[in-house]
């Protein structure tokens, strides 16, 4: 399968922090790849690269078929970018704000018309279209900011944490619309500081911190590599925990990891369900109560936790981006297909 995105060798430094420091990336063409890591590991620097809106220092990169550097024109005709903040006309109505972006790419006025229409019916805004983007809600805006991304019909996109701040319902909204615009052949390029976003997108995950890719496979090989299933017993009784510990050792070569504050204690094993039955069996016939008890499969943030020395953090990737976040959606939509802007 030809690869829609390719990096080699990135490196981005401002002053004396090296943002990038060498990174290696490729996503096969109508393929998701999830770019995770802590605050400021270079997730929004990569994107920012790979969309022509940063100019690498060192490296090389290729986005549809074009270099980034050598060629930006073509690839801001090929993408579409999403970034962390709805880059919309607050006083446009919806149907305006997507006209806008379809002519800014030169179609014309009948096909701009036809696909704003098209897309208020695909992203559930239609009853919406003719009011100002300004009395959406957040959930609306997103909404409304990636359908601004798919105007020209893109087909590599770049998604700079599409959900954030979304409440559940609207998150799953997007992620139904995301699947739906892969199974299309779309290629896309997502950062996300959700951890359950990427295990659900993400055919690929990327792993970076200090601006190197430390881990790079499926969800499943990358919670492989921190180990096997884990048996967590609740005590009910805090005496209890020694011989808790004593009945969850005889199951495990690894050592038992006990909180005494929870009276939680935790281990790891294999043997699947048939295991914890007996573990169950061997608790009870040694008197000791549990409150709950459970076999727990390794997750990404456990994955975090083992690369990265601690979990996934909800803040901002850079402290200065956060502005520049919305102007660079806005900027990479609005080029002309001439690449006048």
């Amino acid at each position: 399968m030809q690869d829609a995105i390719v990096a080699e060798g990135l490196v981005k430094t401002f002053g004396d922090v090296r943002a990038l420091d060498g990174v290696d990336l490729n996503v096969p063409t109508g393929t998701v790849l999830g770019l995770l890591g802590p605050n400021g590991a270079g997730k929004t620097t990569t994107v920012r690269v790979l969309t022509t809106l940063l100019t690498p220092d060192a490296g090389h990169a290729v986005v549809a078929g074009y270099d980034v550097v050598r060629q930006p024109t073509q690839v801001r005709r090929s993408i579409g970018l999403s970034g962390q903040f709805a880059a919309v006309d607050e006083y446009l109505t919806g149907r305006e704000n997507l006209r806008m972006v379809g002519e800014l790419y030169q179609m014309s006025s009948r096909d701009a018309k036809a696909r704003a229409h098209e897309l208020l019916d695909w992203f559930n805004l239609a009853d919406a279209a003719d009011r100002p983007a300004k009395t959406y809600s957040g959930g609306m805006r997103r909404r409304l900011d990636l359908a601004a991304a798919l105007v020209v019909r893109p087909p590599v996109m770049f998604m700079d944490e599409p959900t954030t701040g979304l409440d559940p319902r609207n998150r799953l909204a997007l992620w139904e619309v995301i699947q739906k615009l892969v199974e299309d052949g779309t290629t896309l390029l997502l950062t996300t500081q959700y951890l359950e976003e990427a295990d659900h997108l993400a055919h690929d995950i990327i792993v970076v911190d200090h601006g190197k890719v430390i881990a790079r496979g499926t969800a499943d090989q990358l919670k492989a590599q921190t180990g096997g299933e884990r048996v967590e017993v609740v005590v009910h009784d805090r005496d209890r925990i020694a011989t808790a510990t004593e009945v969850l050792g005889g199951f495990s070569r690894e050592e038992v990891s006990v909180d005494r504050h929870t009276r939680r204690l935790t281990v790891p094993v294999q043997g699947g369900a048939k295991l914890l039955a007996e573990v169950i069996r061997e608790l009870d016939q040694r008197g000791v109560e549990i409150d709950d008890i459970g076999l727990r499969r390794p997750t990404l943030d456990d994955v975090f936790i083992s690369l990265t020395g601690h979990h996934a953090e909800a803040a901002e990737e850079e402290n200065d981006k956060d502005a520049a976040d919305g102007a660079d959606g806005r900027t990479a939509r609005n080029t002309r297909k001439d690449g006048r802007r």
